[in-house]
């Protein structure tokens, strides 16, 4: 049994439907509710009688046909030539049929003389009726598009009563009226105290309240604030719109079925109008019925009379109107669909009425639908609008986002960095709140993971930014917020997750100082499609690119001649051309990390400034050309790590102005005695390769203050070593030592000593000695403190300093 709630239900579905059904399919509507009564009562009178037909039997016949004796006399009084002849009086006709009888005659002739149309005129109405109102409804509940229509109808109903579209409308409104208002109040402040009115339009142009409307008697258009709940609702109708559109606007099903729909209407009305006018003359009332049942009755002919003729007439008449009507409606929608095109539907008037100037045209079966519901009520669509809108999206977003991160929550969030700055990271947001511009503390600003982000204006505040990190995010900078980047912004770093190019604004920054740029970037970008972008970075000093290039960009060498740090990680792909270096007279530091290299490039041997060279993560096996390097006078850092290199050559020697030397994570088995005659080397690494011993000479090495050689195959440590009297940090872990010379204690400037990873047994009590070596920055197993004299361990133990 159907329950109450079941039928209203049922009722509420169909009932939400009638956003979708303009008016013509209202008055189609109405009209098959008519004409739905019309064959009910045409039905019901039907029915009803007990006598369609009532028959007479015919006792004579003139001319083959029923006639009386009256229609007799009269033929032979007009034939008489006498006319003072009296008329006679006509036979009286006496009908002794028994009622059974007169039933069987109307019933046999209402069976074989009365016309089909007559008899089913009822019926024939009823199914017209049922076939107009199935062509109405079939788009609604066909397979294919009842689904989305449905789906279409929901997220109407949603749009349309969501606080977020009454918000969005009314900010519109409010900004189209305090416009003039604020204009003119800007007029009278200029003339009486001459203030600049750049400042009124700017104010006019924030997305923040205005203190000159709520004076004004106006309420700010931001001053109601969603509740969480509400700005949650609105987020997943964008949503819903979203996954709604991609899927409806690649098909045009709908339009199509209910085009086909119209088309059998228009056929059915052409077809209907017709033959119903042609057969309504076949309902009379008087009907001359001829069979053979004379041996039933004793008549042959009968006289008939169609009780229901005339009121048949009038009904047939009123249904045929009735048709005309809704042809011609018909006609009018397919006109309508032919004429219009209702695959694209743009909302070029609301773009220029609202401030959302961002409302896309849509196509195919979305356009369709909402060319019907405009039909209906166009309030419709200029709601839904609203959720197309990825302005009206994205300042949902932020307003949700400013609730959630309040100037407090983001204060909790500011670190000072290794460079001692004061930096705030924010991580996988939807957006940049706006109550990160409060806090004008801000040096370094980071951006991670947040797929939109736009620098407003107001990014003016942070008077104290000179470094942004945008990792794997789109930044859009207003043009305010680009004059202020402009002469604040020092260092840029950029990271970017797909195949893409650099943002133009990067290329206004002309006092940017650093920039690196990492992720996929196409070398063709950087050589043609901004040459004259990085000709204006006129202060630029240092350029860090991460990406897989073949050749370094002529962009680079050629408009950046006064660069003085190049570092370029290749992330394992081989670097080819390296000729046009030599441009890059200026050059102090350069790293070529992870490009696949096999020699040292002579192109380097050509820039005379070279301070730092860094090799890391090559295939170098061999350095032979390092002879070349005498040749730079001011190369006092040589990185060649993470390399395959076996032996170093002996003019080493040469680089007399050397200062820092890595060379671990090699396959080194033997040191020259030329290396020892860098006299000015006070950083070496040697750790991660594959020596045996440290020849005496090092002792040479008289400025030596970092020494490391970690894994290795060390067995014993020559005494020359403890001869740096400079010495502060010594790395020794992972060898194969026995013992500890007692010389260590001639280190006095000793601070950090690794020892862990040998087969020591004791440690020399001249420990004692190293004043400067902290518990802390001694590296060894703990069984190996015991060993050391009580006062020596004790004063370690006191020493908990970090190295």
């Amino acid at each position: 049994m159907i329950t109450l709630t079941e039928l209203k239900c049922l009722a509420d579905a169909q009932s939400s439907y009638h956003i979708l059904k303009p008016w013509w399919d209202v008055f189609w509507y109405y009209i098959t509710l008519v004409m739905l009564l019309v064959a009910v009562l045409a039905g019901a009178l039907q029915l009803t009688q007990s006598r369609v037909l009532c028959c007479l039997p015919c006792k004579v016949e003139f001319d083959n046909h029923c006639t009386v004796p009256w229609h007799i006399l009269k033929a032979s009084v007009n034939t008489s030539s006498d006319p003072g002849t009296p008329l006679p009086l006509p036979l009286r006709i006496q009908n002794d049929l028994h009622r059974q009888q007169y039933s069987y005659i109307d019933a046999v002739c209402y069976e074989k003389q009365l016309h089909w149309f007559a008899k089913f005129f009822p019926y024939l109405v009823l199914l017209h009726t049922l076939i107009f109102a199935a062509c109405s409804n079939f788009w609604l509940h066909y397979p294919s598009t009842s689904s989305r229509l449905e789906h279409f109808v929901a997220i109407l109903h949603k749009c349309f009563d969501s606080p977020w579209t009454t918000r969005a409308l009314s900010e519109t409104v409010a900004e189209q009226s305090v416009r003039p208002l604020t204009l003119s109040k800007s007029k009278v402040l200029l003339s009486s105290s001459g203030c600049s009115a750049d400042v009124d339009a700017n104010k006019q142009s924030l997305p923040y309240p205005q203190p000159g409307l709520e004076s004004a008697g106006i309420e700010s258009p931001t001053s109601s604030v969603l509740d969480k709940k509400e700005g949650e609702q609105a987020k997943a109708i964008f949503e819903k719109v979203k996954r709604f559109r991609m899927h409806v606007e690649q098909k045009d099903i709908i339009y199509r079925i209910y085009l086909k729909q119209i088309i059998v209407k228009v056929i059915l009305f052409v077809l209907i109008i017709t033959y119903v006018p042609y057969f309504l003359t076949y309902i009379t009332l008087e009907i001359d019925c001829s069979i053979d049942v004379q041996a039933f009755t004793g008549y042959k002919r009968y006289q008939c009379v169609y009780s229901l003729a005339e009121i048949f007439k009038v009904l047939a008449s009123f249904y045929v109107i009735l048709v005309i009507l809704y042809g011609l409606t018909s006609s009018y929608s397919l006109w309508w669909m032919l004429r219009s095109s209702l695959k694209q539907y743009s909302f070029e008037a609301l773009r220029e009425k609202s401030k959302y100037s961002d409302i896309p045209d849509v196509k195919n079966d979305f356009a369709f639908i909402l060319h019907l519901a405009d039909q209906y009520d166009p309030l419709y669509s200029k709601r839904f609008s609203i959720f197309l809108s990825e302005v009206s999206e994205n300042k949902l977003k932020q307003i949700n986002l400013n609730n959630e991160w309040t100037v407090e929550k983001l204060k909790s969030k500011l670190v000072k960095n290794s460079q001692d700055k004061i930096e705030l990271h924010l991580f996988m947001l939807n957006g940049l709140p706006d109550n990160v511009f409060e806090l004008t503390e801000i040096e370094v600003l980071s951006l991670e993971l947040i797929p939109e982000v736009k620098l407003p204006s107001s990014v003016s505040q942070l008077v104290n930014l000179r470094e942004l990190h945008v990792y794997h995010s789109s930044l859009v900078v207003d043009h305010p917020a680009l004059a202020f980047l402009e002469e604040n912004l020092k260092i840029l770093r950029l990271k970017f997750t797909e195949m893409g190019k650099i943002p133009r604004w990067v290329f206004h920054l002309k006092n940017l100082k650093e920039l690196y740029l990492s992720g996929c970037v196409l070398p063709e970008q950087l050589s043609t499609m901004q040459m004259e972008g990085f000709q204006d970075l006129k202060n630029l000093r240092t350029l860090y690119l991460k990406s897989s290039l073949s050749r370094i960009p002529q962009v680079i060498t050629d408009l950046l001649p006064s660069l003085q740090k190049l570092s370029l990680n290749n992330e394992g792909s081989k670097l080819v051309v390296l000729n046009n270096l030599k441009k890059m007279v200026n050059l102090k530091s350069l790293e070529l990390i992870s490009c696949d290299l096999e020699r040292i490039p002579h192109s380097i041997f050509s820039l005379n400034n070279l301070h730092e060279l860094d090799l890391k993560e090559n295939n170098l096996k061999t350095v032979e050309e390092v002879i070349s390097f005498q040749h730079l006078q001011n190369l006092s850092c040589l990185k060649l790590w993470h390399n395959n290199i076996a032996y170093i050559p002996a003019q080493i020697g040469a680089l007399s102005n050397l200062e820092q030397l890595f060379l671990d994570h090699n396959n080194i088995e033997n040191l020259p005695l030329q290396l020892f005659l860098c006299t000015k080397l006070h950083y070496l690494d040697l750790s991660y390769n594959h020596l045996t011993f440290i020849p005496e000479e090092i002792q040479y090495l008289s400025n030596l203050q970092y020494f490391a050689v970690t894994n290795n195959n060390i067995e014993m440590l020559p005494d020359g070593l403890f001869q740096c009297k400079k010495l502060q940090c010594l790395l020794l872990g992972k060898n194969s030592l026995v013992s500890l010379s007692p010389h260590v204690g001639e280190l006095p400037n000793l601070t950090h000593l690794e020892l862990v990873g040998n087969y020591l047994e004791t440690l020399p009590p001249e420990l004692e000695a190293c004043q400067s070596l902290k518990r802390s920055c001694l590296i060894v197993e703990e069984n190996l403190l015991n060993t050391l004299p009580l006062p020596v361990a004790e004063r370690l133990q006191s020493c908990l300093d970090k190295c």
